[in-house]
């Protein structure tokens, strides 16, 4: 009886503070352009529930990942810290397995912690959610398979005094661009970004992605729905992120803004006031911290800063800048580039300006690949003939040692204005900056995109 006492005192603080925790929800797209969505400017897509979700809560304008590819991204969502200290600064590759993740961190804390649909981490032992069936875990599949709630249900209504963390990481829009109705969206109608070339076949895989946008949107309205069934809805903060940026030239794959730029949209019933906008600096390591301190547990060694003030409406500032990285192997031959943005200006380094950048699944062809993309053969045919499109080829595959961009007049980033001297005095700042932010990381910059790191980090024998 003493001994049950003893281990009853023990677990109350645990049992008391999971009984008062809120939920937490986290909705993620795949490859998704943030400012193809209406919320952040787009003209073309049709989001209904995105909307009504932001209407409810709290719209991010400055929020960013630190690499524009699935794996990297997530790696830093699922364990608060950057590339260089996750150990997954590739896609592909793999983290240092004496790192914890989500899962154990939030396990502490009293919560079950699961995944649906696409994981893309590794490995299992740093990420240990518990899985969650009901969405295509595939993201290249054509066409993704249905997508099922009831598993989700069942998990946020278990145990109803314990509460829950659940992530469902959709597969759209990445490429095939194959679900959805892209009659939605007449190709002759549609209106492109200036990063993106204007031919017949662009416009048309643009509807098609279009369209997984609109499907993307749907899934998300009724994962809500299904939230609110449960009637757990009061009791939940929903994260919804577009991840990084689409397969699009100019976007996944870059430290572009249109590559790392993410949307984030937060809704929490009576804690977070709705229909509000913010333009607090966050990155996706800031996330896990967040969610940390929410539930009134301590932040260990890790590089992000939780942004619970931002979430209730007490500070209007997190970061004084973001930070991000790429390395192209195994995607293309080598192209390393570093960034930092302030949320109004972004510098780019270039390590290997006399390289050219090649991206293999968006420029080149293998047979009946799924991940084939025809769209590019003709930015390279019509090149020729109009030089705005030259220019968009030449822009994507050289690039100069450096770049500064006001990201704000300029969002997709097509006025390089490095070489305009009223900017030297911020450009050697924030490359100052920028480099201190790689020595404290650890980063070797060039070392570092290559094949002998890239299969160090696979096996867990991490090079830096």
């Amino acid at each position: 009886m003493k001994i049950f006492l003893v281990l009853f005192c023990l677990s109350l603080p645990i049992l008391l503070r999971a009984s008062q925790s809120p939920n937490f929800l986290l909705i993620l797209a795949d490859d998704c352009t943030y400012n193809d969505l209406p919320l952040y400017g787009g003209v073309n897509a049709k989001t209904p529930n995105l909307d009504r979700l932001a209407g409810e809560g709290l719209t991010f304008n400055q929020a960013y990942v630190a690499s524009s590819m699935c794996q990297p991204c997530r790696a830093e969502l699922y364990s608060g810290l950057y590339p260089m200290g996750n150990g997954c600064a590739w896609n592909h590759s793999g983290c240092r397995p004496e790192i914890t993740g989500m899962p154990q961190a939030l396990g502490k804390l009293g919560y079950r912690v699961g995944l649906a649909g696409k994981t893309h981490i590794r490995p299992v032992p740093v990420f240990p959610f518990e899985k969650v069936e009901g969405f295509d875990q595939n993201c290249v599949r054509n066409p993704t398979l249905e997508h099922d709630l009831g598993a989700a249900r069942k998990f946020m209504e278990r145990k109803r005094d314990e509460p829950f963390c659940l992530v469902i990481a959709l597969t759209e829009p990445h490429v095939p661009w194959v679900m959805g109705d892209a009659s939605q969206y007449p190709p002759k109608k549609l209106k492109l970004p200036p990063n993106i070339a204007d031919t017949l076949r662009t416009r048309e895989d643009f509807s098609k992605y279009l369209a997984e946008i609109t499907y993307m949107d749907g899934q998300v309205g009724e994962i809500l729905k299904a939230l609110q069934e449960c009637g757990k809805a009061e009791d939940t903060l929903v994260l919804f992120s577009s991840e990084q940026g689409s397969q699009f030239p100019g976007c996944k794959w870059t430290t572009w803004n249109t590559g790392l730029h993410t949307a984030l949209i937060a809704r929490w019933p009576e804690k977070i006031k709705a229909g509000r906008r913010t333009d607090a600096l966050v990155q996706y390591a800031d996330i896990l911290p967040t969610l940390i301190e929410i539930a009134d547990g301590q932040i260990e060694e890790m590089d992000g800063q939780s942004f619970t003030g931002v979430l209730h409406g007490k500070k209007t500032d997190h970061r004084k800048y973001v930070y991000g990285m790429h390395n192209n192997f195994p995607e293309g031959p080598p192209y390393p580039t570093r960034t930092i943005s302030d949320g109004t200006h972004r510098f780019i380094m270039n390590l290997t300006p006399d390289e050219l950048y090649i991206e293999k699944h968006l420029m080149g062809l293998k047979g009946n690949a799924v991940l084939n993309n025809p769209y590019w053969a003709t930015w390279v045919r019509d090149s020729w003939e109009k030089p705005e499109i030259y220019k968009l080829v030449k822009r994507y595959q050289s690039r100069p040692e450096i770049s500064f961009y006001n990201t704000v007049e300029d969002p997709y980033e097509m006025n390089d204005l490095a070489q305009n001297k009223i900017y030297d005095q911020k450009i050697q700042g924030m490359r100052k900056e920028l480099k201190r932010w790689m020595k404290a990381e650890g980063d070797p910059g060039v070392l570092l995109d290559t094949k002998k790191a890239h299969q160090a980090a696979k096996t867990g024998n991490h090079l830096f």
